[in-house]
């Protein structure tokens, strides 16, 4: 497993606008920067499918994590680059290694800004001040291009997506709500076999209308439970829609 990404920066704040896993044929099999960009000339050969996360906490190789790697020295912005590996990494990798062999796939958000830890904090309540009014001329505290989906125009490589952009929205962020139902709502029109884990409270229809979708990635006793069953949805190809048990 390689991971590469892509930043671009506005007003002092990271975007992680590309990013993308790639799952080696081998173990001593490596690819670079400039073997990705290659492969992205070719997208539909090479991208595999899409999973849908709520935001990147990431770093370029040679760095840590950073609320503004500007001043840490990187100056590749807007380039891809390969990006160290996290633990959530080898979540993905287990459950896409099976299939996916020589194949990248692309690592999509609800938002774009690189920082940790923004769940609860005032970035939320900003995220859904901006998205009430994202389709108007009013400006945003978050730039609307590299932080937020274009849903109705956004573009998707590969055959599948996969949906684990969250499950438990605060009720009363409803501009993030109808921004997470309306990315539910446009996937189920396109030709992408679109799947996603579910749990006891909502059944598959029902996170579909809801925008329910847990993430493959949890703390505590969960975690094992979200690992394993994203493994499940990834064993057969096409994947699947599987309920955490």
């Amino acid at each position: 497993m390689q991971v590469f990404g892509k930043f671009s920066t506005n007003f002092d704040m990271d975007y992680l606008v590309e990013h993308y896993i790639y799952i080696n044929e081998s173990e001593d099999e490596k690819i670079t920067t400039e073997d990705v960009e290659n492969m992205l000339k070719k997208k539909r050969k090479t991208v595999a499918g899409t999973i849908f996360l709520y935001n990147p906490v990431v770093s370029p190789i040679g760095y840590k994590m950073s609320r503004f790697l500007q001043e840490d020295g990187f100056d590749k912005y807007d380039e891809i680059v390969a990006l160290n590996e996290d633990p959530k990494d080898y979540v993905l990798n287990a459950g896409l290694k099976k299939h996916y062999k020589g194949k990248l796939v692309e690592i999509k958000y609800l938002f774009n800004y690189n920082r940790e830890n923004i769940e609860p904090t005032p970035i939320i309540e900003e995220f859904d001040a901006d998205l009430d009014k994202f389709s108007s001329e009013q400006l945003t505290r978050y730039d609307k291009v590299l932080n937020y989906q274009d849903i109705p125009n956004i573009r998707f490589s590969g055959k599948f997506i996969f949906l684990g952009c969250g499950n438990k929205h605060d009720r009363h962020h409803k501009a993030i709500i109808a921004y997470v139902q309306a990315l539910s709502q446009h996937v189920q029109k396109l030709d992408k076999n679109v799947v996603f884990m579910y749990d006891k409270n909502y059944d598959p229809d029902e996170c579909i209308e809801r925008g329910s979708f847990p993430s493959p990635y949890a703390t505590g006793k969960a975690r094992e439970i979200r690992a394993n069953c994203f493994k499940e949805v990834f064993k057969t190809n096409p994947p699947e829609i599987k309920k955490l048990v």
